[in-house]
């Protein structure tokens, strides 16, 4: 090959974004196409050859490619909009009200459980069954395992017809014993089911969290497994013009890292949050070279927006994340996802009052606006109606019925007894505050000042509002990075191979051994090292992290803080202790370092195993001394303010504006893939990675 590709995907509810890079030259080409809703793997290949097209290559064949790293949001939108089949539910007899009883929670506490209805569960009551069986805490079998009534469960399932199964039986955390044995009856008694088990999806405690976890694995398995399977055997076929070749496809998953295809259909779970993931990442890399340190990310799609924070230049990560109503233990970055994207629909309640999201009409049919049998009206076609977008996207490739959109609000003004521009103020105002929200729940809510970040915007509708956001946070600036509407399949080229091992290890610190510690740790090393060396990786190139959750003794949640590399002693475990009264203090504001009837317990043991990748380099450009002052490519009609309606406006093309010149609003910053449309008060200025940056008048960056 003369040219070693890769390729990273996004493929979004609406559109698939495309980043190449050539890992001999370091150029980057990016691109976008629609996606293909009925047959994904369409608009995939479809962005694959429109790449290779504009790096001057075949596009009937993919010889230059080294590798593709995708990013999907399949498992997300399955489980935001709760487009979950019947599943069913295997336990431990005598807990089958697990998931009803769950934690016993009500939102805003208790004083709301008067009005508040239990939403539905994963598994409805009626497909649970319960096998005979027990284990311990340490996994010491108390009772045998009841294969006779297994074998009667699993029939049950196949004559009801439910092909998904979620199996979680007690303490399986600590001896899978019972669940390899279970698994193995429905193998011969039902082996058309797609079946999950908890002590592979999460070997962690907690019954209830590791059922949930498992029964969503078990509810995107056989979608996904689907979609990537598709796409592999495709990618494939296109892979050489010579003959078979393998290209390496790799997936992204919540945690920021990659698995291989292969290997990820065997854990859908871990891909929940794969789009977003990506793009949390690459806006990381971006907006750390540009020189913030402390930054949210607000990632615009078709379907949903997904915020997160990143301090130093690091995601944070969570296990205590959920996706939509489905929570979710498994390592993730701290990704909230609100069913606010450019294909939310705007919707009239039974109380007539205005509500955005978070159906969405996603890419077929689309907006009103897409002309492709959208019946409702969106947020996309609440800015076209406004103008703050053009009429076309991409450039021009795809033109948009602007009159049809017009229409719609009309339609729904007409309803609500209000002007079409007031009507679309509103829907743009109700997604706003949708995202600010969001916003609040992973900083304000954690303990952040709000008003101490810079956003960084991107996804192809992700800028569009961020005028709004820095009224309603007070946040300092805004960064919209090049081509903002790729980033997440940049994201896609920036991050490793990685795969987590977590193993339940509850003790108390005065108690805990060396050798146990060292023999659990050793034990998720070699499994992560197993899975590197399945990923192609050479021992020379493994890096490992190792992590442990832990708390004061009684607390019910934990703390999660690294391991010292090298060998184990006992100084080591006390400096695990150390950091863990620091983070807490840094979480909580207090700590018990100096009370020794506060003890500290270890929890969970964790081990990363990470194979490094080549990164693309963001490249800097020299500031212009005198950089003028920049010429508006065009100027249309827009409304920012109700009460001035439609005021003619300047249109600036982003490619033409150079490092160091400013645009002041009223304006719209349109490019290839997104835009940016900048209200009165509102400046914008060039920096030398070309990013965009966005401040009140009345600010600086």
């Amino acid at each position: 090959m003369t040219q070693r590709i890769r390729i990273g995907i996004d493929t979004g509810g609406t559109f698939t974004d495309v980043v190449a890079f050539d890992e001999d030259s370091g150029e980057l080409v990016t691109t976008k196409t629609p996606s293909t809703p009925a047959n994904p793997a369409d608009g995939f290949l479809a962005g694959v050859e429109k790449v290779l097209g504009l790096l001057g290559l075949p596009t009937d064949h993919g010889d230059a490619i080294a590798a593709v790293s995708h990013g999907t949001t399949v498992a997300t939108n399955q489980l935001l909009e709760g487009k979950v089949d019947e599943l069913g539910f295997i336990t431990t007899t005598g807990y089958e009200a697990m998931l009803e009883i769950a934690r016993q929670s009500v939102p805003d506490g208790y004083g709301n459980s008067y009005f508040w209805v239990k939403p539905d569960r994963i598994v409805p009551r009626h497909l649970v069954r319960g096998v005979g069986g027990r284990l311990d805490h340490t996994g010491a079998e108390v009772r045998p395992f009841d294969e006779e009534g297994a074998r009667e469960v699993a029939r049950w399932f196949r004559a009801q017809g439910i092909d998904t199964l979620g199996v979680c039986l007690l303490h399986a955390y600590a001896n899978p014993e019972h669940e390899e044995r279970l698994r193995q009856v429905l193998r011969e008694e039902h082996p058309d089911a797609v079946v999950s088990v908890s002590s592979e999806v999460l070997r962690e405690y907690r019954e209830y969290e590791r059922a949930m976890t498992t029964l969503v694995d078990a509810a995107v398995k056989p979608k996904l497994s689907r979609y990537v399977s598709n796409i592999a055997t495709r990618l494939d076929a296109f892979a050489s013009s010579e003959g078979e070749r393998h290209v390496p496809f790799y997936v992204m998953k919540s945690n920021g890292g990659v698995l291989s295809a292969a290997e990820v259909v065997h854990q859908p779970i871990t891909t929940v949050l794969s789009g977003p993931a990506a793009g949390a990442l690459g806006a990381a890399l971006i907006a750390q070279v540009a020189g913030f340190d402390k930054v949210l990310t607000c990632d615009g799609g078709g379907t949903s927006t997904d915020v997160s924070v990143v301090i130093d230049g690091e995601p944070t990560l969570t296990t205590e994340g959920s996706v939509g109503a489905f929570p979710s233990k498994i390592p993730m970055i701290d990704v909230v996802t609100v069913g606010a994207g450019g294909g939310s629909v705007a919707w009239l309640s039974p109380e007539g009052t205005l509500k955005v999201g978070p159906h969405s009409a996603g890419a077929d049919p689309g907006p009103l606006c897409y002309a492709k049998g959208g019946t409702d009206v969106t947020i996309t076609d609440a800015h076209v109606t406004l103008g703050r977008i053009p009429p076309h996207l991409l450039g021009g490739e795809i033109p948009l019925d602007v009159e049809a959109a017009r229409s719609g609000v009309v339609d729904l003004a007409g309803k609500l007894g209000i002007s079409p521009e007031e009507c679309a103020t509103g829907v743009l105002e109700i997604s706003a505050w949708n995202q600010a929200n969001a916003l609040r729940q992973i900083t304000v809510k954690r303990g952040l000042d709000v008003r101490d970040f810079t956003l960084t915007t991107f996804g192809g509708s992700g800028s569009l509002l961020l005028c709004r956001l820095v009224d309603i946070l007070g946040l300092r600036a805004v960064l919209v990075p090049p081509n903002p509407g790729n980033v997440s399949a940049f994201g896609l080229l920036t991050v490793d191979v990685k795969n987590d091992y977590v193993q339940t290890h509850v003790s108390l610190h005065a108690g805990l051994g060396v050798a146990e510690v060292a023999g659990v740790l050793d034990e998720l090393t070699q499994r992560a090292a197993t899975a590197l060396d399945g990923e192609g990786f050479p021992p020379e190139e493994h890096r490992f992290v190792r992590t442990a959750d832990l708390r004061y003794y009684g607390q019910a949640f934990e703390v999660r803080v690294t391991v010292p590399e090298g060998p184990l002693d006992q100084d080591a475990l006390d400096e695990v202790a150390r950091r863990f009264h620091a983070e807490h203090r840094g979480l909580y504001g207090y700590d018990f370092a100096s009370d020794p009837s506060q003890q500290v317990e270890w929890v969970n043991l964790r081990v990363s195993g990470i194979g490094p990748i080549q990164r693309p380099e963001i490249a800097v450009h020299e500031m212009a001394a005198e950089p003028g002052t920049p010429t508006p490519a065009s100027t249309r009609p827009v409304c920012f303010e109700v009460a001035l309606g439609h005021v003619e406006t300047p249109v600036y093309w982003r490619p033409d504006l150079a490092p160091g010149q400013e645009v002041h609003g009223p304006a719209v910053i349109e490019e290839f893939g997104s835009t940016v449309p900048l209200h009165p008060g509102f400046s914008a200025r060039i920096d030398a990675h070309h990013n965009v940056i966005v401040t009140r008048e009345d600010q600086t960056a």
